[in-house]
């Protein structure tokens, strides 16, 4: 033991490492644990707390535009696309 060290110092340590050691094998067994139970739900399978998504999107709403509405249109993308 060296001299310079207490006991404290060396328990402490020591618990540390056991701490730190045991601390890295829980998380590689959670790990591999988890790698093996996630395997068949990444197969297809959705979140069970969302519901399902729809494959298609919302219908195209169409609205009419007076004449006037539809020069002011015309004048403001002329304006923003600097004339072109």
């Amino acid at each position: 033991m060296p001299e310079h060290v207490s006991v404290y110092q060396l328990l402490g340590m020591t618990l540390l490492v056991l701490v730190a050691v045991a601390w890295a094998i829980g998380l590689a067994l959670m790990l591999r644990r988890g790698r093996h139970q996630a395997a068949p739900w990444r197969s297809g399978h959705g979140l069970p707390a969302l519901p399902h998504q729809r494959r298609t999107g919302p219908g195209h709403e169409h609205v009419e535009l007076t004449p006037a509405e539809e020069d002011a249109f015309a004048g403001l993308v002329r304006q923003l696309g600097g004339g072109r």
